[in-house]
């Protein structure tokens, strides 16, 4: 009887099969990696695949495996999809999967009480967020943005400006100027932009076009050289009136091109003055103490419009505005869109490999 001294050797030497097996399951290990590695993935969620099949690139080995956000529905409900980034070198070589965590976004819904909403970059004016942009609403004192903007350009601060009967008799909120005195334009525009003054607002609009309603003409046209093109104004003040209206996007594209302005952005960050006729004047946005990185911003209310606002925020992610109309919440709307916004620029800067979401939005 013939015998293979090696086989009796193998078979009797426990420790040689154990590393002979585990040698096996390594290679075995591998070359299913391998072939893995050129299977395509499929989004489960599709019911066929679209157009006609493919042929499939031969892939060396997973660079990256993440989770992407392919975009949005309704209110923030987005949709996601695994996706894997492969590498081809030309030749084999041992593979590693990296997994980057996905910076998740909240879902706003009915705790955001804004009916039309506007977030937007400030720096490129891509759209962070959206709800009802586009939908016309009364603006209330938001206007105001351009009625100060438009005496700022028109009017020196030192020159006089004098109080008709009709802006003396504006509803509140006012500062009560008298018809007898004449008063220095810079406190006039100071009190339309921190104190929302709307008999300084009509005062300004006799002084720079002769009439209030020639001044709304003007501050529309203004909208319009903005691209703020669904914006018609009918008054100085944003007080309810028929026809006049704005939008969630108009208002944000008129501050972002306001506050472009040095003396605008730094009226707009003043807390409290004084004017030289003694009166002293607290700014309407609680954001500038209230929220971080507030730079400016412009309240409103009426019953017909309920609360509005636009305003500016930097931080180090950037700078954004936000827009609401239609709020029954306004400051904590603010606050949470803000933070949204924000956020929103650190999921773009993550998902395009930079700091800034300004490569993605020129690319747009």
């Amino acid at each position: 009887m013939l015998t293979y001294p090696f086989t009796d050797h193998f078979f009797m030497n426990s420790r040689l099969q154990r590393r002979t097996l585990s040698i096996l399951l390594v290679l075995l290990l591998c070359a299913s990696g391998v072939l893995a590695a050129q299977i395509p993935i499929l989004d489960l969620t599709a019911k066929h695949l679209p157009g006609q099949p493919r042929e499939i690139a031969p892939v060396d080995y997973v660079v990256e495996s993440g989770w992407i956000e392919l975009g949005e529905y309704g209110n923030i409900s987005l949709v996601k999809k695994r996706v894997v980034s492969a590498g081809h070198t030309g030749r084999r070589c041992a593979g590693r999967s990296v997994r980057r965590s996905a910076l998740r976004l909240p879902k706003i819904g009915k705790w955001i009480s804004s009916k039309s909403i506007m977030i937007m970059d400030a720096e490129t004016g891509r759209t962070l967020f959206a709800r009802a942009p586009d939908s016309p609403r009364q603006p209330a004192s938001t206007i105001k943005v351009l009625t100060g903007m438009i005496a700022i350009k028109s009017l020196k601060n030192g020159e006089r400006v004098g109080v008709s009967r009709h802006a003396a008799r504006m509803p509140r909120s006012k500062i009560y100027l008298n018809t007898k005195k004449q008063y220095k334009a810079d406190d006039l525009i100071n009190a339309v932009l921190l104190a929302s003054a709307n008999d300084a607002s009509v005062a300004l609009a006799e002084k720079i076009a002769g009439s209030e309603q020639d001044f709304a003409h003007m501050m529309t046209l203004r909208a319009r050289l903005w691209g703020a093109t669904k914006t018609i104004c009918r008054t100085a003040t944003g007080l309810t009136a028929k026809g006049q209206h704005s939008t969630a996007r108009d208002l944000a594209t008129i501050f972002r091109h306001a506050m472009r302005d040095s003396e605008f952005a730094r009226r707009m960050h003043q807390v409290k003055i004084t004017t030289s006729f003694g009166k002293t004047l607290r700014n309407h946005n609680r954001a500038l103490w209230r929220i971080k990185g507030a730079k400016g911003g412009k309240t409103g209310y009426t019953l017909a419009a309920r609360q509005t606002y636009v305003g500016k925020f930097s931080r180090k992610e950037g700078s954004i505005i936000v827009a609401i109309m239609g709020s029954e919440t306004m400051w904590s709307d603010i606050k949470n869109l803000v933070e949204y916004g924000f956020l929103r620029k650190r999921q773009i800067a993550r998902l395009h490999g930079g700091n800034k979401a300004t490569r993605l939005a020129r690319a747009d």
